[in-house]
């Protein structure tokens, strides 16, 4: 697809922020908050950014970073990866939930996603020919389970699948994606991968899961103790990838 600007795009002007290279974006408030407190950041200085939250801040080795977050859905994660870039940001991870399609991933498993199958809306509009699947960045991922495993923390590699359709995950759909292989279902990174290699920057995501669906019946850990603490440790690990020393192992 031809690279051409749209007639709404991303503001930048002389008030706009110079974020720097590195950011992330956190799709849960409560997330957000954890990881502002592990990168020292204060949870109650921010800039709006559409109706989410923006900090900034500098890592240990004097490099600028920008948090990002909440967010659902993929038009507006897109909107926010937009203007991220649009503002300076060339390396995002993605830190999200998700839901167990594999029968070997389970409620408090960490995901790093190979791969995103694209059954949301928003990815064909930076496509000519949508593709089946794109993939992350390899050297951001690669950082991402280097951190994992330096910090002794076990995790899964797989693909996702990425849908607009929360409450269309039928039987027959997770079987199909049984079937292909996926690990989990979300709701945006396939679009958030699309966008990343349309403007060649680098994104990558790191995911919690929350629930689960391969049984073809839905159970929910959003309340359960190992679920809040995989979150913990993905909020002290993205914080290493941004420069913060993680002091001791993260056991799991």
């Amino acid at each position: 697809m031809a690279h051409q600007t749209g007639i709404v795009s991303p503001l930048k002007n002389e008030h706009t922020p110079d974020l720097g290279p590195l950011a992330v974006m956190v799709s849960s408030r409560g997330d957000l908050i954890s990881c502002c407190n592990d990168m020292g950041l204060e949870a109650s200085v921010f800039q709006p950014m559409f109706i989410s939250r923006l900090y900034r801040g500098t890592n240990e080795r004097g490099e600028r970073f920008s948090l990002v977050g909440p967010f659902i859905g993929a038009p507006y994660a897109v909107m926010m990866l937009e203007t991220l870039i649009a503002w300076g940001a060339k390396s995002i991870i993605v830190f999200g939930w998700c839901g167990a399609v594999s029968h070997d991933v389970k409620i408090g498993d960490i995901i790093v996603p190979s791969a995103a199958m694209i059954d949301e809306g928003t990815s064909g509009h930076y496509q000519e020919s949508p593709e089946a699947a794109v993939r992350p960045s390899p050297e951001l991922s690669a950082n991402v389970k280097k951190c994992l495993k330096r910090a002794g923390v076990n995790f899964h590699e797989g693909v996702v699948w990425s849908t607009d359709g929360v409450f269309r995950e039928t039987p027959e759909k997770v079987k199909h994606f049984q079937r292909k292989g996926v690990s989990a279902v979300e709701m945006e990174l396939s679009a958030l991968f699309t966008v990343a290699g349309y403007h060649q920057v680098d994104a990558a995501g790191i995911l919690a899961v929350s629930d689960e669906v391969s049984s073809l019946s839905w159970h929910t850990g959003f309340q359960r103790s190992e679920f809040k603490h995989c979150r913990d440790i993905i909020s002290k690990v993205v914080a290493g990838l941004l420069g913060k020393t993680l002091t001791e192992p993260l056991q799991r």
